[in-house]
């Protein structure tokens, strides 16, 4: 088995300690990033990022059993503890160090995957996205997602002292504590998982494999745009498109006949024909007539400026992309963002 630098007698690595050489926070910060605790950046600095990071590893050995409602994980990671993990302290002592050891060690751990030159794995991965054709979703629209969700990469590209090469991971902390990872999107288009870790074939087929990566995202998206654009209220419809005056009980697809050339691939033209406006957090509203106002988020700042004005599209894709990302406050910063992407990509 391979040696771990950080694996020795008495070393303790913390935040704001001396006692850990650069390279060995580097080996730590490499092998949390496989076993998909640490969000990015592997430069030998033990700062909040790689605390938080512990604190979630540390969380999961004390309480994953493995089951989410997105099905089972391979492994249970709270069988590697055996004991050794009593508590969340973001500190790395030599028996957290086994525990992180046993399961890279460990052949049905999934190890996330990464490229060797990433950056010529990210222009293959954009080649294989603009050679695409579909009738089931504009591809303007998802590469709009896809900037948004990765910045159109599917692999960290090292800059300076940060030697991540990993695939891009985003991480959602929808619990009491920040540290508690709820969900992780991974890739170029952020295919998501509850449960953790990831199966070999999710690896093999959402991660390595970027055309599934891909088919995914746009079957979810299809899926947003059937189901929850013009459903019922509460929950399966987009309120935003009522309130825009939308009354066509089917959704509209696009102002171009399939036979056209521009059916489904002119968005950006659209989107810089439709107007713009600007969003500012705390007072903007979510549509005319709402109580709910933008606001800066975790994830959002909350202010735009010039935004493609949704209500102003000749089609229901903008309504159905925010519900790609959910509903709420997010969603619609999220479809402010997208938008913005859409006019300028």
């Amino acid at each position: 088995m391979p040696t771990r630098s950080y694996k020795k007698s008495g070393l303790i690595l913390k935040r704001g300690s001396t006692t850990a050489s650069k390279s060995q926070i580097k080996d730590l910060q490499r092998d949390l990033r496989q076993l998909g605790y640490l969000f990015r950046w592997i430069d030998g600095g033990f700062g909040r990022g790689t605390e938080r990071a512990v604190k979630a590893l540390q969380h999961d050995l004390l309480n994953n059993f493995g089951s989410q409602n997105d099905g089972e994980a391979p492994v249970s990671i709270i069988d590697y503890n055996k004991g050794r993990v009593v508590d969340v302290t973001g500190v790395v002592d030599q028996k957290l160090a086994q525990c992180i050891s046993d399961m890279l060690d460990d052949k049905k751990y999934p190890k996330l995957p990464f490229a060797e030159n990433p950056k010529d794995a990210n222009r293959e991965v954009i080649a294989q996205l603009d050679a695409l054709t579909s009738t089931d979703v504009p591809l303007p629209f998802l590469k709009a997602i896809f900037k948004q969700e990765s910045n159109l990469k599917h692999f960290y590209v090292p800059r300076g002292a940060d030697e991540d090469n990993y695939i891009v991971v985003g991480m959602d902390t929808n619990a009491g504590e920040k540290y508690i990872i709820t969900s992780r999107g991974y890739g170029l288009g952020q295919f998501t998982l509850f449960h953790h870790p990831p199966k070999k074939s999710e690896v093999k087929n959402f991660m390595v494999g970027i055309r599934g990566n891909i088919s995914k995202a746009i079957a979810e998206l299809r899926d947003k745009f059937e189901y929850f654009v013009t459903g019922p209220p509460v929950g399966r419809r987009a309120d935003d498109r009522f309130a825009d005056g939308r009354t066509q009980k089917k959704p509209l697809v696009c102002q171009y006949e399939e036979n056209d050339s521009r059916y489904l691939t002119d968005c950006k033209t659209c989107a810089m024909k439709v107007g713009k406006q600007d969003i500012v957090a705390e007072e903007t509203p979510y549509y005319e007539g709402s109580k709910n106002t933008f606001k800066k988020t975790q994830y959002h700042p909350g202010s735009y400026k010039g935004v493609p004005i949704r209500k102003n599209f000749p089609c229901d894709w903008p309504y159905a992309m925010r519900r790609y990302n959910g509903s709420g406050v997010n969603s619609y910063n999220y479809q402010a963002r997208v938008l913005k992407h859409l006019a300028s990509i």
